[in-house]
């Protein structure tokens, strides 16, 4: 990705679902995949609501966002459209 080229909504939905792959919590998912507060709420409400992200309870109040099978498919959906297109190590159209 290069400097100063904003991401896309699938390149920061690919880094959340990278996170979530063994269970994380919103605070790790928000500092790896560089969101704001406003911005993992949204991603996250969307994730979920898509079945590509499980909210679990671990504890309380500790939660825990763990990707789903389907979100799995659609990482590596994501990572082959990436690898075919040529776009991964930095390279931009």
């Amino acid at each position: 990705m290069g400097i100063g080229r904003r991401r896309s909504n699938i390149e920061i939905i690919a880094e959340m679902l990278k996170v979530g792959e063994n269970g994380a919590g919103k605070t790790r998912i928000m500092y790896n995949a560089n969101l704001s507060y406003t911005q993992i709420q949204k991603y996250l409400g969307y994730l979920t609501g898509h079945g590509f992200i499980d909210k679990l309870q671990i504890g309380n109040p500790s939660v825990t966002y763990q990707v789903t099978e389907s979100g799995q498919k659609l990482l590596k959906s994501i990572n082959s459209v990436v690898e075919m297109l040529g776009l991964d190590d930095d390279n931009e159209l």
